[in-house]
């Protein structure tokens, strides 16, 4: 599980981010939620609406770490 403490904490991996912790709630929400609706309500599934949905939170992310690449802590 070396990965997520990678994925899920800053430069120095120990200093725990809100921001990528918020990012991986809402993208495994997302997939889920998605899911949730195809399995159980047999809706429609929309590449197009997922990739847009999709690339918006990329971005913000991606965005969201540029900001704060300044702020972060140092190893």
């Amino acid at each position: 599980m070396d990965w997520l403490l990678h994925l899920l904490t800053g430069k120095d991996n120990k200093t725990q981010d809100i921001g990528r912790w918020l990012a991986a709630l809402i993208g495994t929400s997302g997939i889920f939620f998605q899911g949730w609706s195809v399995i159980v309500h047999h809706a429609a599934f929309s590449m197009q609406e997922f990739g847009i949905g999709a690339g918006a939170l990329a971005a913000g992310v991606g965005a969201m770490l540029k900001l704060k690449a300044d702020t972060e802590p140092t190893p």
